[in-house]
């Protein structure tokens, strides 16, 4: 057990809120938590309908005794146990109108947090995110999952390494098409809570995979943003959130970045793809196919990277977030998987008493939950208005 967690001497345990039968990313959450055996989920509050929420219990092997019919009995009871009983996380995997009460309660109980995205359902509740974690001392983590991918992680340290030059323009996209036709009209879960303003917030499409394609260029390059000007539509009629957007943001450093998310593309899945062009060379990575790389400079053949942890010319960031050999593919667990993994060690730092880093982790953080609920705010607010230029910088953002 030593081994397991260092100085903590035991696997953490983990409360799962959310999650219930139906769900698809409670499901994510457990594999991705307990994939290196650091952790073991023993609580829950599997749904906001008490009876559901302990009927979904059996399925995590959760007890009895510890299947909670509301996130407050959760937090409440679970923080009157002894330490090393208590459970040290709560990871939020529910609709975005409910992260942030479920987050702030757990907070005050002294509990970490891992906090599905968008992190909350409007600016306001961001912002008072940030100060309750800040006074709160816990781990905050956000699964911007695919943050945790092994050559995503090798591009970041390429790019901040000095190895593309001067980063000018990066087209990242999300495409989607399985809202072509309006599922939720159909009581479709997914579709339901997605398309619906009281529980999604203000941006339907945007906010549920345009945050991911911003995110994943803000975190591979480290380039902030400047300004916005978006135009978001709904292309099947009777929707009432966006299916599909465009925005251009201008870069502090004048690179110029395009982000465009689909969810009524024809036969396309999860398709998220990103391309970024530097001075001295350009990286193309997608994300379903995510063990290969391309980087292409002029006058030269193109270079395919392969997540390879033994490979000379893997960085030891994507060494040390590879679990397989080269050759046997690696996806989108691991990588879900290497957001808990690193956020781990942070908690364990915490427990001991000792410092760790709030700010600039190699994990998605509060500071990256509140620049893109600010990113949906200003792309809606810029839609409204024909496409106007909006601020994208705010202060309370990774820098």
């Amino acid at each position: 057990m030593d081994h397991i967690n260092g100085s903590l001497g035991r696997k953490l345990n983990m409360a799962l809120v959310g999650g219930g039968q139906g769900s698809f990313i409670g499901r994510v959450h457990n594999v991705a938590a307990i994939l290196d055996n650091r952790a073991q989920l023993v609580a829950g509050a599997l749904s906001s309908n008490p009876e559901r929420a302990k009927a979904s219990a059996p399925f995590y092997d959760i007890s009895p005794d510890r299947a909670y019919g509301s996130f407050q009995e959760l937090v409440d009871t679970e923080a009157a146990l002894p330490e090393g009983q208590r459970v040290d996380f709560v990871s939020i995997a529910t609709p975005n109108h409910t992260h942030f009460e479920v987050a702030k309660a757990a907070l005050a109980r002294g509990f970490n947090v891992v906090c599905d995205k968008p992190m909350t359902f409007d600016l306001a509740q961001a912002e008072e995110l940030v100060k309750l974690v800040e006074a709160s001392g816990s781990v905050f983590a956000l699964t911007h999952n695919y943050t945790g991918y092994p050559l995503v992680r090798q591009a970041r340290e390429m790019i901040l390494g000095g190895e593309l030059g001067v980063i000018q323009a990066i087209r990242s996209n999300y495409i989607q098409g399985w809202l072509r036709t309006r599922l939720e009209s159909e009581d479709q879960k997914q579709a339901a809570w997605r398309a619906d303003p009281a529980k999604s917030g203000a941006a339907g499409g945007f906010g549920d995979i345009g945050t991911h394609a911003y995110n994943l260029a803000r975190y591979m390059t480290g380039e902030l943003p400047e300004e916005v000007s978006c135009t978001l539509k709904v292309f099947e009629e009777g929707r009432q959130l966006d299916d599909y957007g465009h925005a251009v943001i201008r870069m502090e450093n004048g690179g110029l970045t395009t982000v465009t998310a689909s969810q009524i593309s024809h036969g396309r899945e999860n398709d998220l793809f990103i391309e970024i062009d530097g001075t001295k060379g350009a990286i193309s990575w997608r994300q379903e196919d995510p063990n290969q790389m391309m980087v292409r400079r002029n006058g030269e053949p193109w270079h395919v990277y392969t997540r390879n942890p033994n490979a000379p010319f893997t960085t030891e960031l994507a060494a040390a977030s590879s679990r397989l050999p080269g050759g046997h593919p690696e996806a989108f667990f691991e990588a879900f998987a290497n957001v808990y993994r690193f956020a781990y060690d942070d908690m364990i730092k915490r427990a001991a008493g000792e410092p760790f880093e709030k700010r600039d982790t190699i994990y998605p953080n509060v500071y990256d939950g509140i620049e893109g609920m600010y990113f949906i705010q200003q792309c809606v607010a810029s839609s409204a208005e024909n496409g106007a230029w909006l601020p994208l910088k705010h202060p309370l953002a990774r820098r």
